[in-house]
């Protein structure tokens, strides 16, 4: 490193996470077993198994996509299958259908599509909790 150098940041310690850069552009399949955020365009096949796939802001995806939580900041086409959960920040914007046992849609985010709750495969502590029950009213 030179003088004129700025000071890179040291790289996290047991820290797997993939970053697909803005200028970055990809077709085809991705599959892997790191996390991975998306800054650029993906269009194909996402499947990250038990890892988190995070959609950047500026990013555009057009793939299904399978993992264990996805985060969309970004702009997402296509199904998203998440084992855990599913949040579309507010400036997210999902068109698809989506599957998972938790979902989260702040206000201003933008969603078309169709939601499946998969309870089967909820957390311990979320299945724990009592579930209400509707009694019908008695008739005069």
């Amino acid at each position: 490193m030179t003088a004129n150098e700025p000071a890179r940041p040291a790289p996290a310690v047991n820290r797997e996470e993939a970053r697909i850069g803005s200028g970055l552009h990809v077709q085809g399949e991705i599959t892997g077993n790191e996390d991975l955020l998306v800054d650029g365009t993906v269009e194909g096949h996402i499947q990250l198994g038990d890892r988190r796939l995070t959609v950047g802001p500026a990013a555009r995806v057009t793939a299904n996509v399978e993992a264990r939580e996805v985060v969309v900041f970004g702009n997402v086409k296509g199904n998203l299958r998440a084992r855990d959960r599913i949040e579309i920040k507010k400036d997210g914007s999902v068109v698809g259908d989506l599957a998972t046992a938790r979902i989260m849609i702040e206000d201003g985010a933008y969603f078309k599509g169709s939601i499946e709750i998969n309870r089967g495969e909820a957390p311990a502590a979320a299945s724990a909790r009592p579930v209400a029950t509707a009694r019908p009213s008695a008739s005069p």
